[in-house]
């Protein structure tokens, strides 16, 4: 169920844990960051209307970990 989106949302989760990338070139870093999120949006905007409830209400708030966690349970959130 959407694994491209899955996909970025493992992809911003691992870039902010780069810490070795953020020491190392944070302007990189940082830009990595934005791309990748706006990505996300993109996506988020392409698929309104076609999506889960509960993964539009954790991507219009940018509750992006949520939305991965949404996905990768299998469309389920037991969570808060």
């Amino acid at each position: 169920m959407h694994d491209d989106l899955a996909d970025l949302l493992r992809r911003r989760k691992e870039t902010i844990a780069d810490h070795a990338f953020r020491d190392r070139d944070p302007a990189a870093h940082l830009e990595s960051l934005k791309s990748v999120s706006e990505e996300i949006l993109a996506w988020h905007q392409a698929h309104r209307g076609e999506i889960p409830a509960r993964l539009e209400h954790f991507l219009t708030n940018c509750s992006f970990d949520k939305a991965l966690v949404f996905l990768e349970s299998g469309g389920t959130w037991t969570g808060h």
